[in-house]
């Protein structure tokens, strides 16, 4: 039987009682300090906007850019 899980341990006792099961030979402990993955922030917000809005907004972000470059 092989089941998976990611858990977030919340107290550091738990850790030694984790490494004391994978000595019994009850679990296995894969890896350590996983960092959770991020979305890519074009993921996230993918849909969020019309095309419509996406292009305002693009247009609005280009104008403010040639005024910093006029000044």
């Amino acid at each position: 039987m092989e089941n998976t899980l990611l858990i977030e341990v919340t107290n550091q006792k738990a850790i030694r009682l984790l490494y004391e099961l994978e000595e019994l030979n009850l679990i296995k402990v894969l890896t350590k300090n996983i960092a959770p993955s991020k979305p890519k922030l074009s993921d996230k917000y993918k849909g969020v906007f019309s095309k419509e809005d996406a292009q305002s907004f693009n247009d609005h972000a280009q104008s403010m850019r040639s005024e910093w470059d006029t000044i």
